[in-house]
């Protein structure tokens, strides 16, 4: 192929793919504006999911959307035609974790959600580490909180932060890495900033819920 006839197909494939470019950019309607982007925090943060950057992964990871982080215009028509996340049991203050979607939902006295917060919960993999072995699993039930401590606990598997023990060591607590998948081995791993306020909420004798589709029946059965 001589110089003149690469630098005509050159010229044609930066053609192609300046239109393609402009095509996608039609699809997706354009960059956001600031305001557009105000009112997605703003519709997040009174849907529960709070104002900082995992509130748009916590968002995607209850909707069953795909986890990217990023506020596309796909992703505030979502925000705006969305209605609130409800729990499986109301009318108390508790907490649920639901492992399908790997969220955490935390009502007040009534029942009604206030807070939504991506977690990481057991891999369901064995392990062996630090002389320990088992079987990271996060089991599904009624629980309760029974023992909470305040700052740094040192535990055979790890550090935990403000944990909020709930059944044989497994604790609701911060941990600087939350991944979007289950991979704890059995906690129910919360962000850092998010530990703190959320023991202070969770005291002795609050009830944990923790389901998957599978194990959840109805609502009525987690009561006593």
């Amino acid at each position: 192929m001589n110089i003149a006839r690469k630098a005509a197909v050159g010229t044609l494939l930066l053609i192609l793919l300046a239109s393609i470019n402009v095509a996608a950019k039609k699809r997706d309607g354009g960059p956001l504006k600031r305001a557009e982007i105000k009112e997605a925090q703003s519709r997040l943060s009174e849907m529960g999911y709070g104002s900082r950057q995992q509130a748009l992964v916590t968002f995607q990871k209850w909707e069953g959307r795909q986890i990217t982080g990023r506020l596309t215009r796909a992703e505030l028509e979502a925000i705006r035609n969305a209605t609130p996340p409800r729990p499986k049991d109301s009318g108390y203050k508790h907490v649920e974790v639901d492992l399908d979607r790997q969220v955490l939902l935390l009502t007040d006295d009534d029942g009604e959600v206030t807070t939504i917060l991506p977690v990481s919960t057991g891999s369901g993999k064995h392990y062996k580490e630090k002389l320990m072995s088992g079987l990271a699993y996060t089991p599904r039930g009624r629980f309760k909180i029974y023992n909470k401590l305040e700052g740094w606990r040192k535990s055979p598997l790890g550090l935990l932060y403000y944990p909020n023990y709930f059944s044989d060591g497994l604790a609701i607590h911060g941990n600087p890495e939350v991944p979007h998948s289950p991979q704890s081995h059995g906690c129910v791993r919360i962000p850092m900033w998010a530990a703190k306020e959320m023991s202070e909420h969770l005291s002795i004798g609050t009830i944990v819920l923790i389901y998957d589709e599978q194990s959840f029946v109805s609502a009525k059965d987690w009561v006593q």
